[in-house]
């Protein structure tokens, strides 16, 4: 619409201005990448020199489109390293057996995959390097990893491996067979408070930790928090993961999927107290079923509900329970329940260990109850469609 090609005949592409080749290959050669004079092709893109008629003469037949160029590999691979090694494919059959697809990422596929030589199965996230591209997500793939290598808690996602094709990413880390608790937590309605306490403890370790690090998580919700065979925590380090500045503070926006810390939402310097924020909002909602603030399509209409205060602490909350929940929703980031050590000490959690070892070993009863109902695969798949595979080039 609004575009003049009248000047084209029917069929025939529309042939961009040279003019505006040098600016990509600025763009490119900025990044790192080479753009080759035969080089017709990125993404859908074509660069050729305008044809023009001239009065009096036919004009000349288009020229055979040439065959597709990949990038060349050292140019591309370089937006990646050293993060992705590089592997000119995935490991074949001998090595791998994918056995499905566990769910539908923001920019891939997340795979579930055997190891034939280890016996082991993993979950394998798949990023296509032009989809990674495309969002201008770069700097935040890189460094999952590079946070996921540095860091190991019982409570933390573990990172297992990660490569590079020429043009897929692959990140594979530890299989969690339950699933998800934002599935447990549709199939339950809501937990009692003994449940909710052993959720705060190993989540609340898992940040303390990783804010012992210098990390801001981002993205506390339920769906990435993962569960194991007995039913524990693992909390998954995102692309919405960051390392904070030397002050110890954030100002990119992220994503508004769920009740976000008020000063993340008006777009001003935030640090690790807004993790805290959303980890009250967590709790909250196991507790009672519901968000304290319903979710919003955009900033400024939450940022709005969340400032409103429009939550009410339930009757059916325990003191104890009420305390924790209003501090930590607290409005003001500095008065925030915002450190480990004060969030140990709530009278919520009286005679609850915080030792990881030994919260590890108490299986979650209720959630290995959960497991065996029918309609726990529905419930995990959210709408999945199995055809994920179509169209979905695989570098093998």
């Amino acid at each position: 619409m609004g575009a003049d090609v009248s000047n084209h005949s029917k069929g025939q592409p529309l042939l961009e201005d040279p003019r505006c080749a040098p600016g990509w290959r600025g763009l490119l050669s900025s990044v790192g990448l080479s753009f080759p004079a035969g080089l017709c092709r990125w993404g859908g893109l074509r660069f050729a020199p305008r044809r023009t008629i001239t009065e009096g003469r036919r004009p000349e037949p288009p020229a055979p489109e040439e065959p597709f160029l990949e990038w060349p590999l050292p140019g591309f691979i370089s937006l990646f390293l050293p993060e992705f090694p590089h592997r000119s494919r995935l490991p074949g059959p001998e090595r791998f057996q994918i056995l499905g697809c566990i769910a539908k990422g923001s920019y891939g596929p997340i795979l579930k995959v055997r190891d034939r030589t280890q016996q082991r199965t993993y979950a394998v996230k798949v990023l296509p390097k032009c989809e990674i591209l495309r969002h201008g997500v770069l700097a935040q793939s890189k460094e999952e990893v590079t946070i996921q290598r540095q860091v190991r808690h019982p409570f933390l996602h573990t990172l297992q491996d990660c490569w590079q094709t020429q043009r897929h990413l692959f990140i594979m880390c530890e299989y969690c067979s339950t699933g998800d608790l934002y599935t447990y937590w549709t199939m339950a309605g809501r937990f009692g408070e003994e449940a909710v306490r052993v959720f705060a403890a190993e989540l609340g370790s898992a940040l303390g930790f990783l804010h012992d690090f210098g990390i801001i998580h981002r993205d506390v919700k339920m769906e990435n928090v993962l569960l194991n065979d007995q039913g524990k925590k693992r909390v998954a380090v995102e692309p919405q993961t960051r390392q904070a500045s030397q002050s110890g503070t954030l100002t990119a926006l992220c994503r508004p999927s769920s009740p976000t810390a008020p000063e993340v939402l008006s777009g001003g310097p935030y640090n690790h107290a807004a993790d805290w924020w959303s980890l009250g909002v967590l709790l909250f909602s196991l507790a009672t079923g519901k968000f304290p603030v319903a979710p919003r399509p955009d900033h400024r209409s939450m940022l709005q509900e969340v400032r409103s205060c429009g939550y009410e602490m339930p009757d059916t909350f325990s003191p104890e329970l009420g305390l924790l929940i209003s501090e930590l929703l607290c409005q003001n980031p500095m008065c925030r329940l915002r450190r480990l050590e004060r969030f140990r000490k709530q009278p919520f959690f009286r005679g609850v260990t915080f030792d990881p070892q030994l919260l590890q070993k108490t299986p979650v009863c209720l959630i290995l109850e959960l497991k065996q109902r029918p309609d726990r695969p529905a419930r995990a798949g959210r709408g999945l469609e199995l055809d994920v595979f179509k169209t979905f080039d695989l570098d093998l």
